[in-house]
């Protein structure tokens, strides 16, 4: 057993499921994006919708949504936060079937045509799990690096992406691949047992038709890789 699941998350509130996950939630999105979000639509289930306003839910998605992690002071005043950075949001209370409780999904904009839209619950003790991206349906937790990396669907292009990270001392941990049809868009997530180092990220980018974002990590590394060549 490691020490974060003794003690819990290093967090601002009074719940780490309410709270510091919903956090991570948001911080997820954000990555996702890959770009600073202008708006967000934020619909809240189960339990999430009941009591989150109480345990500083909303709060903690937006702060989240802002780059913020589960541990910063901030969090608390993430609404003045937003209203400064010039991120509108709005929350409704949704039924988004049969998902965890503390659930939400998020849908965003950059405000430049860029959107992205994510479902996510936090499973306890501060952790989250990503179940939806874009409408790619799947599942990983926020807990290792993680690297999205939108394709085409086409012949080698999985053996590409993992080539480069072979070359780069990349050792994958775990990996999905799903796609909405054949030869269509897709998604590859794919966890690694160590950072991803700016030199894989520049070389998957100069791949055809890629776009790559980077999730994921317990220290709060959650970043994005920009670009993506086409």
């Amino acid at each position: 057993m490691r020490v974060f699941e003794v003690l819990g998350p290093v967090m601002v509130g009074p719940s780490s499921s309410h709270t510091a996950g919903a956090a991570r939630i948001g911080r997820a999105a954000r990555a996702v994006l890959g770009a600073p979000p202008a708006y967000a639509h934020i619909a809240l289930h189960g339990s999430f919708a009941a009591t989150g306003r109480g345990h500083g839910t909303d709060r903690a998605i937006v702060a989240g949504l802002l780059g913020f992690s589960p541990g910063d002071p901030r969090l608390r005043q993430a609404f003045a936060y937003a209203a400064a950075a010039g991120l509108r949001f709005d929350f409704r209370e949704a039924d988004l079937g049969r998902v965890h409780p503390n659930t939400a999904r998020i849908r965003l904009g950059d405000g430049r045509g860029r959107e992205a839209d994510v479902l996510a619950s936090s499973v306890g003790g501060g952790r989250a799990v990503v179940l939806e991206v874009d409408g790619f349906d799947l599942r990983f937790d926020l807990a290792r690096p993680t690297a999205l990396v939108f394709h085409r669907d086409r012949p080698g292009a999985v053996a590409a992406v993992t080539a480069v990270l072979a070359r780069h001392g990349v050792n994958i941990a775990a990996m999905q691949v799903a796609r909405k049809e054949r030869g269509g868009e897709a998604l590859m997530v794919i966890e690694s047992d160590g950072p991803f180092p700016p030199s894989a990220a520049v070389a998957i980018d100069a791949l055809p038709e890629v776009s790559a974002r980077l999730v994921g990590g317990e220290d709060g590394a959650e970043g994005t890789w920009e670009g993506g060549g086409q």
